[in-house]
């Protein structure tokens, strides 16, 4: 069968997406996490009592689907909301919540290596910015 699909760069695109995602899925469910609970984690990390608004922002995550994100991540123990000002407040790591981010992040940053060890070395450079461009 002839398959003109792949010369589609939004197919094969959706493609890679769906594929890499899959088997990033199926590390991290060693560690008990996803991975928009890892995205979130490394905001957090990254942004001490950041708004969960801004995460939603930040990941472009509607309120709507913030909130039971954020459920499950605190009804595990990964985070904490503390008071920023009288109206806010700010979500930060518990302990535990820094010690699976660690597992998480040694999970993502080992696939990310593997990821780029597919990608032909002479296009390594420019791939994260090609993506970007889509994107951005």
């Amino acid at each position: 069968m002839r398959d003109p699909l792949p010369s589609y760069p939004g197919y094969a695109l959706r493609r890679a997406a769906n594929a890499t995602a899959a088997e990033l899925a199926s590390r991290l469910s060693e560690v008990g996490l996803r991975q928009s609970d890892v995205s979130v984690l490394i905001l957090v990390a990254e942004n001490p009592a950041i708004t969960a608004s801004a995460i939603g922002r930040a990941l472009d995550i509607q309120r709507a689907n913030m909130v039971p994100l954020l459920k499950r991540i605190e009804d595990a123990g990964l985070i904490a909301r503390e008071p920023i000002d009288g109206k806010s407040r700010g979500l930060d790591l518990t302990e535990t919540g820094r010690e699976r981010l660690a597992a998480g992040r040694r999970i993502v940053e080992a696939f990310e290596a593997e990821l780029l060890e597919r990608v032909p070395p002479e296009h390594r450079a420019h791939l994260l910015p090609a993506l970007e461009a889509l994107w951005r």
